[in-house]
């Protein structure tokens, strides 16, 4: 009995949210990879265009609100949620005509590229900071949750109990189909073969008649999707708040280079590998050690690694060792 506690006490603060987390940083990573195996550079506005989707998923959602529109148990913001993915896809196709395709025309190098990236992201983050404000935006709405503490109780009897909340239930479904249709895209149609193509041998592809600006507006639109996707989610999970977004870009890099880069399986595989190693780390395990210790052993301490203010820091450390260690990642993308 004490072992079963001990399960759902782990399911409920580490393995469920870290799943959750890690669907999130895998959509965000796919992006990140996409750009970096295609276009060719590291895209350091990445994090604040998912704040600029995830703003408009959320100024959505409140009209939607203010006008009755609901989805009953689930949340409006899925409603605003294409909406949001046009509105992202707009976006980067108007930064990439006025800004970056001047530098891939003059066959400007990666590094250029990343600066300039640079200044696309603090120019975003001062523009969603300035149309929606800077602190948290609440904007969940629906049924809380899939199975609720007292609910998990009465129904086996334990004494301790397990929580799953909406939000973390459709992530995985959402992340699920997203990665599913990506794929079935970039292995099935004639255009995701173009990108893929390109990606191995841009001048071969060019010699074969793939058209690269065709190839650039596809990546571009995909990473839209992927990127607000990702936002809406873990704002749906957690809260929207523009400053996040500038720092969820650590993680989601480190996601992508752990599992590496421009390999879009690595993407998803170093998404969770990130997400489980922040939870487990900054998680307190006293509750968990206290059912599964001999009487007289338990713990009196938190038995806490790391405060969960330093969670970001867990990323960067796994970042500096495989860049150290094996700078292709754990599935052989491209190096840094």
């Amino acid at each position: 009995m004490d072992f079963i506690n001990a399960l759902v006490v782990l399911s409920n603060f580490v393995l469920i949210p870290a799943v959750a987390y890690g669907s999130q940083l895998a959509l965000g990573a796919l992006g990140v990879t996409l750009i970096y195996g295609i276009l060719r550079f590291s895209n350091f506005a990445h994090g604040d265009t998912m704040a600029f989707g995830s703003m408009i998923a959320v100024l959505l959602t409140w009209w939607f609100q203010s006008m009755g529109l609901s989805l009953g148990p689930l949340p409006t913001a899925l409603l605003a949620l294409p909406f949001a993915i046009l509105g992202t896809m707009a976006l980067v196709l108007l930064i990439d005509r006025s800004v970056y395709r001047f530098y891939r025309q003059q066959k400007a190098k990666p590094v250029i590229l990343v600066i300039v990236s640079m200044g696309v992201m603090f120019v975003l983050n001062g523009l969603v900071r300035f149309i929606i404000g800077p602190g948290d935006q609440r904007f969940a709405d629906g049924e809380r949750f899939i199975i609720s503490v007292r609910e998990f109780k009465a129904l086996t009897g334990l004494p301790e109990g397990l929580a799953i909340k909406t939000t973390q239930g459709i992530t995985v479904v959402v992340a699920f189909v997203a990665v599913v249709l990506l794929f079935w895209f970039l292995n099935r149609t004639r255009t995701g073969k173009s990108m893929r193509a390109y990606s191995d041998n841009e001048d071969l592809a060019l010699l074969s008649g793939i058209n690269p600006e065709r190839v650039v507006i596809y990546t571009w639109l995909i990473v839209a999707a992927l990127t607000t996707t990702a936002g809406v989610l873990y704002g749906l999970d957690k809260t929207f708040k523009p400053f996040v977004y500038f720092q969820l870009l650590l993680p989601i890099f480190a996601s992508a280079i752990v599992g590496g880069l421009g390999n879009p399986l690595g993407a998803i595989a170093g998404g969770f590998v990130i997400a489980f190693s922040e939870v487990t780390i900054t998680y307190a395990w006293k509750k968990v050690l206290v059912y599964l210790m001999p009487e007289g052993l338990e713990p009196t301490g938190l038995v806490q690694l790391l405060s969960t203010d330093y969670k970001f820091a867990v990323s960067f450390v796994i970042l500096i060792v495989v860049l150290l260690f094996k700078p292709t990642g754990l599935f052989k993308g491209k190096s840094v």
